[in-house]
């Protein structure tokens, strides 16, 4: 029995990890993108300066659902979408791992803006990461109007619901995957 269980761990293992290598399936994928439809459109709504952010930014990359959790070791992850020119060129994957004080969950959107094609690029290559001093802008109504680019990039999140003490971007890595 035991060497049963052994077996059919060792399956979920690998299925899961050809489930990574194969990416993700059509369905997931519209899914994902239809979320960050919305999301933008809660972006704009909540705060109506981020339209010409959205329609001058050189790209950006929304993840419309954010999950994060921990006790004094925490994490996040998510998927979203990459547009560049305001025309969708990939998805991307969120991963954050943190060590401090911290405790409880969260869920929240978040929308990266690229400045200009070099950190677009930076973030296509799968190079970029945010250093454990960046933090992002809480969008609510007026943020927008004196937020400004730093090394290229701006950040904004939103909270869509949980409790967690500590909401700092630093220390994510992205992955990116053209269509």
């Amino acid at each position: 029995m035991k060497k049963l269980n052994v077996i059919w761990i060792m399956l979920m293992v690998c299925a899961i990890s050809t489930t990574s290598i194969f990416g993700q399936s059509d369905a997931k994928k519209d899914k994902i993108i239809a979320d960050c439809n919305t999301s933008k459109a809660e972006f704009i709504k909540t705060d109506h300066l981020m339209k010409s952010i959205f329609d001058n930014a050189y790209g950006y990359v929304i993840f419309p659902n954010v999950g994060k959790g921990g006790v004094g070791v925490g994490g996040a992850a998510g998927n979203g979408a990459v547009y560049e020119n305001n025309h969708l060129i990939g998805m991307a994957k969120l991963s954050q791992l943190s060590i401090g004080f911290q405790a409880g969950g969260q869920a929240y959107r978040e929308v990266i803006f690229f400045e200009s094609q070099s950190a677009m690029e930076r973030f296509k290559q799968s190079k970029f990461e945010f250093a454990a001093q960046v933090s992002a802008v809480a969008a609510k109504a007026g943020a927008s109007g004196n937020a400004k680019y730093a090394n290229g990039v701006m950040v904004f999140t939103m909270q869509k619901g949980g409790l967690m003490y500590e909401a700092a971007v630093g220390g994510q890595k992205f992955k990116f995957n053209k269509i």
